[in-house]
């Protein structure tokens, strides 16, 4: 049996971007209500969440900006950006948050749990080392990696990033590392702005950002595929020693902000994936963090069928991996683009 642990809290429902924002709590509504209605939530294991001390937030952001959210605490709206508020408990949601998937690495690092997700608002790979952006205030999966590194000593951490927007945030704060290999497969030319081919990384990190920018209308195949054909040759050469997963589901074929046609069964097939690499690789060790995802009955959709692959109840089939896909074009294109480094 598989031991997956979740993360919930109250904190997490209580952020508030105001009326009519797309990151609101209907998305851990959507999710609780699945986990209730299948019976899943009895079959894992709930982790509590605690605060993330201010050292920790900072071992990625400037400690003047973990004071700036700090200062938003009580206030009844202050916009960090156009698109990011906080409310008067969004600073301590936001703590909570980073502390989430810091109990997440603690209980799959001591073999408490095998696997975790923490589901957590706000997200957070947008969020730069010294400014909240696209909903984000502190970069969840960034602070977990780096706390990884240093309270365990682990030397290299895969971060890969499905969502649909490229996780600027989180791409940043590694660059120059070879600590963090950051993968991203994303939507482009769109918001943030960054991930393109040729963002590769500098000094140590140089071959530490593997980017794969992606036209609208990319489905299952075309994601599997590119897991496959780029993903796979990377980790088997990197071997990392623990998988963490910025798990967006704004790839889903109706996500309001998005233009990708993922089902839930390509979330299956990437979680499949991800989870033999580490089988393999890792001992098994991987943490997934709830990042974007608008519409709400793919929340309810997708994360079940994440959830009922991470726990064995099903075995995603990957289809013909040799078929043709409209991403064959970007696969060439990256590994071109990432052949200093890499053998594909």
């Amino acid at each position: 049996m598989i031991k997956l642990g979740i993360i919930l809290d109250k904190l997490y429902f209580d952020h508030d971007n105001g009326m009519g924002h797309p990151e609101s709590q209907e998305r851990l509504f959507a999710i609780v209500d699945m986990l209730k209605a299948t019976g899943l939530l009895e079959e894992l294991i709930r982790i509590q969440p605690r605060d993330a001390e201010k050292d920790e937030i900072t071992l990625v952001h400037e400690p003047k900006y973990f004071d700036l959210i700090q200062s938003t605490r009580g206030k009844i709206r202050v916009f960090l950006d156009p698109d990011t508020s906080t409310c008067p408990v969004s600073f301590q949601a936001a703590v909570r948050a980073v502390g989430g998937m810091l109990a997440a690495i603690d209980g799959v690092l001591k073999g408490e749990v095998d696997i975790a997700f923490p589901l957590v608002r706000p997200p957070g790979h947008h969020a730069e080392r010294d400014r909240a952006m696209g909903f984000c205030l502190f970069n969840n999966v960034a602070v977990g990696a780096a706390y990884a590194v240093k309270t365990y000593g682990i030397k290299r951490i895969l971060i890969v990033d499905w969502d649909l927007h490229h996780g600027n945030g989180t791409q940043n704060m590694f660059y120059d590392s070879s600590k963090i290999l950051y993968f991203s497969t994303h939507q482009y030319p769109y918001y943030p702005g960054t991930g393109s081919i040729n963002e590769i990384g500098i000094e140590k990190g140089l071959g530490h950002t593997v980017n794969v920018p992606l036209h609208p209308g990319m489905g299952d195949k075309d994601y599997i595929k590119i897991f496959f054909e780029i993903l796979k040759p990377v980790i088997e050469q990197y071997k990392p020693e623990l998988i963490l997963v910025s798990a967006g589901f704004d790839t889903y074929f109706a996500d309001p902000l998005g233009g990708m046609k993922i089902t839930p069964q390509g979330f299956a097939q990437m979680t499949r994936f991800l989870k033999e690499m580490t089988q393999i690789h890792c001992d098994g060790k991987l943490i997934l963090i709830l990042e974007g995802g608008y519409n709400l009955e793919g929340l309810w959709e997708s994360t079940k069928a994440v959830i009922e692959e991470l726990l064995e109840k099903n075995k995603t089939n990957y289809g013909d991996l040799n078929a043709e896909t409209k991403a064959d074009p970007m696969i060439e294109k990256v590994k071109r683009a990432q052949s200093d480094f890499w053998r594909f």
